[in-house]
């Protein structure tokens, strides 16, 4: 037992209150704990995991068998490490205030270019996966990626497990 909830208990037992009061505000206590600490540990990101949950999650949706697998993953990688950079730079310009009408004129154009610039990247990847990968699998795999990124950011910090999300039941709709 804590030093916290020895004291809690001393405290309550000393002011006389009811046998009742004190179990029912260590119940309270140990589930805000519990809260805390369950929160706390799905907060936790790792960019390990990600990968490899995000890659489980493709080689499923897609059907990528072991060897599809091994020629598409470090070419998506690459892609999304390209892609990463142009982001990092995109959230920097975002930050910057123009001082006037010319400057803002400049940082439009150049956030229209970098825009472009992922645009060619995801262009030129998608046409590495389609050579090692038949179109069809390409595609699928292109379409499990989004999806599982908006999965995860959409569930990230809301308490379900990670890339878990309750599905509607469509059967009942005719």
């Amino acid at each position: 037992m804590s030093y916290g909830r020895i004291l809690i208990m001393k405290i309550m037992i000393e002011n006389n209150y009811s046998r009742f009061f004190v179990i029912r505000a260590m119940i309270l206590f140990f589930a805000l704990n519990l809260c805390v600490s369950t929160s706390s540990a799905q907060q936790k990101f790792s960019p390990e995991k990600y990968q490899a949950d995000m890659e489980e999650f493709i080689t499923k949706e897609a059907g990528l068998d072991k060897n599809e697998a091994t020629a598409f993953f470090p070419l998506l990688r690459e892609m999304q490490e390209k892609q990463r950079a142009i982001f990092k730079q995109l959230r920097t310009e975002g930050t910057s205030k123009p001082a006037d009408e010319n400057a803002y004129r400049k940082a439009i154009q150049k956030r229209d270019q970098m825009e472009l610039e992922l645009k060619n990247i995801q262009q030129t990847y998608h046409n590495k996966f389609l050579s090692v990968l038949p179109a069809s699998k390409a595609y699928k795999a292109i379409l499990a990626e989004e999806r599982f990124n908006r999965r995860m950011f959409r569930n990230w910090g809301m308490g379900r497990p990670k890339g878990h999300r309750p599905h509607k039941d469509n059967s009942e709709k005719k």
